[in-house]
């Protein structure tokens, strides 16, 4: 099943356990749309010309997201093209490995809670994205 969004009911369980954790990275695997599908409601997308779901993700979000993220700690720490999946569910696809640090939980959540992010961003993102999976993770301290 395809699923592009979060849920508050998700950053709520995530932030409970990272609170006081320090950088954590979103790890994003994305599957693009051919053709970018705006919603109706998206009322820029009429002056938008077509374009793939890679360009929208890349050209039209990043840079929402990166306006909309201005003065916040965070930085792209990994793109990288999905080649072939050794160990995965049958079936499941991915094009692009999108890792993203943040200085912490509460930075990333104080960008997606933005009402710009839902105005601005998040539209090129349900335009672009045919699935997704987001995951938190932090930096363990490994075993000697």
């Amino acid at each position: 099943m395809a699923i592009i969004d979060y849920t508050r009911a998700a950053l709520d369980a995530a932030d409970s356990t990272l609170a006081e954790a320090g950088p954590v990275y979103m790890v994003n695997l994305v599957r693009y749309r051919d053709q970018a599908i705006y919603e109706a409601t998206f009322e820029a997308a009429s002056d938008l010309p077509p374009c793939s779901g890679r360009e929208a993700y890349f050209q039209r979000y990043a840079r929402a997201f990166q306006t909309i993220a201005r003065g916040e700690d965070y930085s792209v720490f990994w793109v990288g093209n999905v080649r072939g999946v050794l160990v995965g569910v049958a079936g499941e696809a991915w094009d692009d490995i999108v890792i993203v640090r943040y200085a912490s939980f509460a930075t990333l959540r104080r960008i997606l809670e933005n009402p710009a992010y839902a105005e601005q961003a998040a539209p090129h993102r349900h335009a672009a994205l045919a699935d997704w999976k987001f995951m938190v993770t932090t930096q363990p301290e490994l075993p000697r």
